[in-house]
């Protein structure tokens, strides 16, 4: 049987030091990148303007998110779907608080995760991703000069 498949757009918020935000949904033990599902003659960048504005009251210049690619894994939240993410960096803000549907965030380091229960996505592409965190931090210093 086919698994239904999820389309979001997810965004790795990256701080100086490495660490990483994650939240957890209310009602879910699982913390996962922040953003959410794209709704129909949305473009994957508006509906992480959207979810981001919503989940944590930021708002995301049109130019801010760099996209980084797609990524896929098996749902967190909703058994026997997939979920496929377009996945952008932004830049740490002090400006994020939670939201809409969002019970708690959490700067996490991803080399030092303890228990903390991370949805596939996040654990096995995104946080890997992030690691050494000086090339996405170089990345997004080039993306605030404009080069």
């Amino acid at each position: 049987m086919l698994e239904k498949t999820i389309t979001i757009a997810a965004a790795l918020i990256l701080r100086e030091d490495g660490n990483v935000l994650l939240v957890r949904k209310n009602g879910s033990p699982v913390f996962m990148q922040p953003g959410g599902k794209i709704e129909p003659g949305e473009t994957a960048a508006e509906a992480l303007r959207r979810e981001l504005n919503e989940e944590l009251g930021l708002t995301i210049a049109v130019d801010e998110p760099i996209p980084l690619g797609r990524f896929a894994a098996a749902a967190a939240n909703e058994p026997g779907y997939r979920v496929e993410a377009e996945l952008f960096l932004l830049a740490a803000t002090d400006d994020a608080q939670p939201g809409a549907e969002i019970a708690e965030m959490r700067w996490v380091d991803p080399d030092v995760l303890g228990a903390l229960e991370i949805a596939t996505l996040s654990r096995d592409h995104i946080l890997p991703l992030s690691r050494p965190p000086q090339r996405l931090l170089a990345l997004l210093g080039r993306h605030r000069r404009g080069a």
